[in-house]
């Protein structure tokens, strides 16, 4: 339990399983009441969300800095810190390549040495 939202879901399972207040629930998992009954006032996000990930659908392989010049050019404009984090959010990551194909088995057999410092 890191993130404020992780304190907030398990003071709200305690209140409803338990059946406690949420000062008690608080109180038993040491968390700040204010922590619980912050309200963001951040605001929706929704428009970028969906312009980032229209960037990431038609080119896969670009990273957060990539689409930030992306957006820029369509006239979208954002600082890089906000959409580096919602980048995070949404789990949008570059896909991997696939690696190199290797040999399956040997072509020749391994020489057993039959004498000491031999080839």
């Amino acid at each position: 339990m890191v993130t404020p939202d992780a304190k907030r879901k398990a003071v709200a399972y305690a209140c409803t399983v338990h059946a406690v207040s949420q000062r008690r629930a608080c109180l038993a998992l040491t968390i700040d009441r204010s922590t619980v009954r912050y309200m963001s006032t951040r605001p929706d996000d929704a428009l970028l969300r969906e312009a980032m990930k229209a960037v990431t659908g038609e080119r896969r392989r670009f990273g957060y800095r990539r689409i930030h010049i992306m957006l820029d050019r369509q006239g979208i404009v954002m600082n890089q810190k906000k959409l580096r984090r919602l980048y995070r959010e949404e789990k949008l990551l570059v896909r991997r390549r696939g690696g190199r194909k290797r040999a399956l088995g040997t072509r020749r057999p391994i020489l057993v040495p039959d004498r000491a410092n031999a080839r």
